[in-house]
């Protein structure tokens, strides 16, 4: 997985069942994509032990598990300077069932949550948007799993997904720190 575009979330999960490591792909990624969203500086890697901490009982990574987890937080940094929009959650394809996306939506949510919230404490100094975005994802963390598979349904998700994704970036756009010169677009391998 050296190439920076190959991280789909069948990959990363199957990478992560690897190592006794127990954590949803879509989670770890929510969770890194919230750190950076609410300031946190590029440069800084103490976000390996967030993921150590948070889904590996305080245990250190392997290095497989530390590059890949190195690996989504520079393609993370990528996307959201990207001027194209280009970022993206780290969910199942469509060709999963709905169940299954919504599930991880759900899991993408609470790990944005879990990590914007570890480097944002003061919220008094939040938008409106920001505060009704967070009010958000947290109602959306609880939604209910038991979907109807029908396109009513994977409609309402298409929209929550996107709402999540640009919500995502509106977040980066008035917290996130911006790089210093040492450029994250430069593809980690």
């Amino acid at each position: 997985m050296s190439d920076s575009n190959s991280l789909d979330f069948s990959s990363v999960q199957n990478a992560l069942g690897g190592e006794n490591f127990s954590a949803h792909a879509s989670e770890i990624h929510g969770l890194l994509t919230g750190v950076i969203a609410a300031g946190f500086a590029y440069e800084d890697d103490s976000y390996l032990t967030f993921v150590s901490d948070f889904f590996n009982n305080g245990e250190g990574l392997g290095k497989t598990l530390k590059d890949l987890i190195k690996t989504m937080y520079s393609d993370i940094w990528q996307a959201v300077l990207d001027d194209n929009f280009s970022f993206q959650l780290l969910i199942p394809d469509d060709d999963e069932s709905l169940i299954e996306r919504g599930q991880a939506l759900g899991h993408w949510v609470q790990g944005f949550n879990l990590g914007f919230g570890l480097q944002q404490k003061d919220n008094k100094k939040f938008s409106e948007d920001v505060k009704e975005i967070i009010n958000d994802f947290a109602n959306i963390a609880n939604l209910s799993t038991d979907l109807e598979e029908d396109e009513d349904t994977e409609n309402a998700y298409f929209e929550l997904m996107e709402y999540v994704r640009i919500s995502s970036l509106l977040c980066f756009a008035e917290l996130g720190a911006k790089p210093s010169q040492r450029s994250p677009n430069k593809t980690l391998h």
